[in-house]
């Protein structure tokens, strides 16, 4: 059963997402991202600036295949795109809905903002999958400020 977390309260989606796929990759891990379409060039980017001396190896799904299979991190809009060349260790979503096939990865990171509709947004994803049995765990960035 794949383990599910949320993480609140990041004031900023894209450079938190940045700031886990450090570290998954670090633990070599392989990442899936689903990015909502008009954010995927921001991403992609930031990807590749966020830090001065980091390069966070990534690729969009639909790349050549070699770039693929040499890529920890794949940049998609759906898991419809997904294929055996796909990394299934862990899944991040960035998007307003819980990705119909989520439960064949390890884990799954759903990241929420200080927003509002995304607040809503996320309480309907948490919804769905308690209703299917999930337990979840959860990271909430603003108590982790007030402890430091």
């Amino acid at each position: 059963m794949a383990e599910i977390a949320f993480h609140f309260n990041a004031p900023d989606k894209v450079a938190y997402a940045c700031r886990l796929l450090r570290k998954a990759v670090a633990s070599g891990a392989k990442v899936l991202v689903v990015v909502p379409a008009e954010q995927m060039d921001h991403l992609d980017q930031s990807l590749w600036t966020f830090s001065q001396l980091e390069f966070l190896p990534h690729c969009r799904i639909h790349s050549p295949q070699a770039l693929r299979q040499a890529s920890p991190v794949h940049l998609a809009t759906t898991l419809d795109a997904m294929d055996n060349l796909s990394p299934r260790d862990v899944l991040l979503n960035l998007g307003d809905k819980v990705c119909a096939g989520f439960e064949q990865f390890a884990r799954v990171i759903e990241v929420v903002t200080l927003e509002d509709a995304d607040r809503q947004h996320a309480r309907s994803r948490w919804k769905q999958y308690t209703d299917q049995g999930f337990d979840i765990v959860r990271h909430d960035l603003k108590l982790k400020e007030t402890l430091v």
